[in-house]
Formats: C-alpha cells, structure tokens, sequence
C-alpha cells in the first residue's frame, strides 16, 4: 500500500471507472469491482461526468453502479473512493453553488457519507480561483471530503491554488490527476516537478492510452471499437517502436503488455497508482499482475529511451 495523506493508503493501481454504463453494463461492472478487489486493489476513481457520452446517458452512471455495488459491504473503510467535481453535463465549472451540488450529488450515488479524494476535473478559469478553493476546503471541514485533489489544471494554475491555500489556510490538496504514459509524455517537463516539489500524489489517467499500449491495436487491421479514434493516433514509427519494446519486456517477465506499461509508469517519481479500466473480466488480470512488477534499471531505461519523440535529421 501506498501512503496519499494521513489514514488515506492505496494500491498502486487504480481501478477507472469512466467504462461503467458506458461499455460495460452494471452485471460487467460489478463483477470487475469484485476481480479487482478480490486481486488486492482497494482505490476506485470516478467522476460525476461518467458516462455522459454513452448513448442515453447523462451523467453520474459510474457513480450509481458503485454505489449499487457498495451497498451493504462490510469493507467500505478499507476501499478508498476518489471522485470529480465540474464536468457534468448538468453541473459545469467550478462555482461554489455547482460544488456544493455536485458534490452531494456524488454522495448520494456513491451510497456513502465521505468520498476519500474530491478532485477538481477541470479548471474554470470563468470563476475567481479562490472562491473555488473555498468551496472545496469547506467541503473537508464539514465531513463531507476527506482531502482534495486537481485535475486536468495547468503547472501554473496548481502553483497558484497551493499559495492560495497556504496563504487563507485552506485544506491543501493531497493529489493530482493528469493524463500520462508512455506515449504521452508532456507532464514530465512541468507538471510532476510541481507534483515532487510539494509532495503531491500523481494518479495518472489514460495510462494505457486509449488502450493502444495493451497491444491490441497493432497491426494492418482497421482499428475498431469506442476508443479506436483516440488509439488510432499513436499508431506512429514511435508508437510501434514503443509497441516492440514493451512487448520484450513483457515476454521477458510472462506477462501481458498492458502490465509493462503500468510497471513504467508506476516506476516514475511521484507517480502513487497509475489508472487503468477494465470493461470485461479478462482485462482485470494483467492490471492486476502490474502491481507486483518490479522492472529492472535496464528495462525502464529501454522503455524511456522508445518512448522519447524521433529525432529527424
């Protein structure tokens, strides 16, 4: 387990959520929630917003299934809950009245009476940055939270919510969500030293990006499927490259590529538990196996050198 804030301890790997109602139906989900606890992982991350562009969604389905899927357990305190704020096609930005309604929103969904990390989803640069930071400060002293997370904000904008924070006093955040892996590398230049320097705890998203690092979508075959668009992309001499590297690493350790990629991604400083769904049983294994990887130096300087952009002469 891995420490994210004082009686907050977490896998490192999180089970996404943003596939439930979405590709995978309540029975699906349900049965991932129990392979994935079953296997040792204890740290689920949703968002009000999942699944709203399923087709006759609108919002809050992956908090419903797991509330539905909480109800009556006797383990609620040993999993840690993680959900998002400002994205809800109903509930937009981060205006203390749409905190405020969002997040009892959330509670009621989830089923439960604290959600462990309460991240902010996306910067609302149309309302004054502290009137937000209030509202989610006063959300941990009411009980309601129990520490706070950013998501999908700017190096510059998270510096500034910390000297707010520090400066009125309000709760500091504990943990940051931006999107990182293997072939999106970006958050490396500033994101994660601000994380480092302030100790904050990264749970990357889209750690498979879009599903291209398990491999699947290699080859001369027409990319099918909800995320074939945004895992098409990668489908580049660096990506293949990538591709070819991960897979020798996996064959050396008996393991699916997706459990490399993971083991990388969870190798690198201030990276706590990467995130990786599962829209069917037989995706749980290899997130599962990742947890228990340990890459050796030479096998993580493989995978960083593939995936470091072309350089053309």
């Amino acid at each position: 387990m891995r420490t994210i804030a004082p009686g907050i301890e977490v896998s490192p790997l999180a089970l996404g959520t943003n596939v439930f109602g979405w590709t995978a139906d309540t029975a699906t989900s349900h049965s991932i929630l129990e392979a994935y606890i079953e296997g040792g992982g204890n740290f689920l991350d949703t968002a009000d917003s999942y699944s709203f562009w399923g087709e006759g969604n609108s919002g809050g389905e992956s908090e419903t299934i797991i509330g539905k899927w909480l109800a009556g357990r006797s383990n609620r305190d040993d999993l840690v809950l993680a959900t998002k704020v400002s994205h809800h096609p109903d509930l937009q930005g981060m205006a203390p009245k749409t905190i405020r309604t969002a997040v009892d929103g959330s509670l009621t969904r989830l089923g439960v009476d604290t959600i462990d990390i309460y991240y902010a989803h996306f910067d609302d640069p149309g309302t004054p940055l502290a009137d937000s930071i209030a509202a989610m400060s006063s959300l941990v002293d009411e009980g309601k939270v129990r520490s706070l997370g950013i998501s999908n904000y700017s190096a510059e904008r998270i510096e500034e919510w910390l000297r707010i924070s520090e400066r009125e006093g309000f709760h500091t955040p504990v943990a940051l969500e931006p999107q990182y892996s293997l072939m999106e590398r970006g958050v490396e230049a500033d994101i994660l030293p601000v994380a480092i320097k302030h100790s904050l705890a990264v749970m990357p998203y889209y750690s498979l990006a879009h599903g291209f690092l398990t491999g699947k979508y290699a080859g001369t075959a027409p990319i099918e499927g909800p995320r074939a668009a945004d895992a098409s992309k990668y489908l580049t001499p660096q990506g293949l490259r990538v591709l070819d590297v991960v897979r020798l690493v996996a064959s050396n350790h008996n393991v699916q590529p997706a459990s490399i990629a993971l083991a990388w991604l969870a190798a690198q400083p201030g990276v706590v538990a990467p995130i990786a769904s599962a829209r069917t049983n037989g995706q749980v294994p290899p997130l599962l196996e990742a947890m228990d990887i340990r890459l050796t130096d030479a096998e993580l300087q493989d995978l960083d050198a593939a995936s470091q952009p072309l350089v053309r002469a």
